[in-house]
């Protein structure tokens, strides 16, 4: 799915209350823009079988007490399948394709994840590209910071 049928999707899905699929709109430009800086429309997400998301602990080799928790994000179904069986991983794990705009969507609820890893290379899991989670909220809260200033600045069509 490319990712303007992607953000379509999300438009459509999202609740329909009169303002949730306008702040999609609003920053889908954004979310388009970062997901066209990668590789796949689509990535493969580790879940358990209730459909929480896995989530990794990751430690500085120089400052073990520098931590940070991140999602990995697979470019292929090879690469995740691999993963869910690593020893650390539990057997209900699953991977789960998603459109590259949902992931994106999706962290911004992760308060407590500082960033997503988008591997890139399939076979090669040792460098990814890494989109960190406050990077991505300032985007979103530009992008609505602009959609709304537009919508306050609109002069109305029946002015002299």
């Amino acid at each position: 799915m490319n990712l303007d049928a992607q953000i379509r999707s999300l438009v459509e899905n999202a609740p329909q209350d009169g303002t949730t699929p306008r702040l999609v709109e609003a920053v889908a430009p954004a979310m388009k823009a970062l997901a066209g800086q990668l590789r796949h429309e689509q990535y493969y997400v580790l879940q358990s079988s209730q459909g929480q998301w896995r989530v990794t602990a990751l430690s500085n080799r120089d400052r073990p007490d520098l931590e940070k928790t991140v999602i990995y994000a697979f470019p292929s179904l090879q690469d995740a399948q691999n993963a869910a069986r690593s020893p650390e991983t539990s057997p209900a794990v699953v991977a789960v394709p998603l459109p590259v705009t949902h992931i994106l969507f999706q962290m911004m609820a992760f308060k407590t994840v500082d960033s997503l890893i988008f591997f890139e290379t399939p076979g090669n899991l040792q460098q990814g590209a890494e989109v960190h989670n406050a990077d991505l909220q300032k985007l979103v809260n530009d992008s609505l910071g602009q959609y709304f200033d537009t919508r306050t600045n609109r002069i109305p069509p029946n002015m002299a």
